[in-house]
């Protein structure tokens, strides 16, 4: 069973995002559209950079990124592009705007209310048990004397 999987995986083509004939040929130029593609969502996989996906669209925005770097835009400008066609979603990391603040404050807002819900808990009174009556406790001492 194991060398049937060992086979299997040997077997299995690799899984790469980056097509190598979409690189460039300088490694300062590479980074560059790496380190842009990092802030960029692919919007089929949702929560992956543009240079962790497959996906078609993915590829697309690594080849405008690279594009626009050789175009000569700066790093806001690509992202700004980007940005202007795809709405603030491409971003992996959106700005924080009058539109974003529910995206933002929510988590914030969930914490302190479960924060506050628990501490309330945690500080009501406890209950005493109740006492049992004559006719359970007789009951119950007869439950325990049945069995064995």
């Amino acid at each position: 069973m194991r060398v049937l999987v060992l086979i299997l995986m040997l077997l299995a083509p690799p899984a790469f995002a980056l097509d190598p004939g979409e690189m460039f040929a300088d490694p300062a130029l590479e980074e560059r559209a790496r380190a842009i593609g990092r802030e960029l969502r692919c919007l089929k996989c949702r929560n992956q950079s543009i240079f962790d996906s497959n996906a078609g669209i993915a590829k697309d925005l690594r080849v405008v990124v690279r594009e626009r770097i050789t175009a000569g835009d700066s790093d806001r400008e690509i992202l700004a592009y980007v940005q202007d066609r795809f709405g603030d979603y491409v971003l992996l990391k959106p700005p924080v705007a009058g539109h974003t603040y529910a995206l933002w404050l929510t988590p914030v807002v969930l914490m302190l209310v479960g924060g506050l819900a628990f501490a309330a808990y945690m500080r009501r009174p406890r209950r005493a048990p109740e006492a049992l009556s004559e006719a359970d406790r007789a009951a119950a001492q007869a439950l325990l004397k049945e069995t064995p």
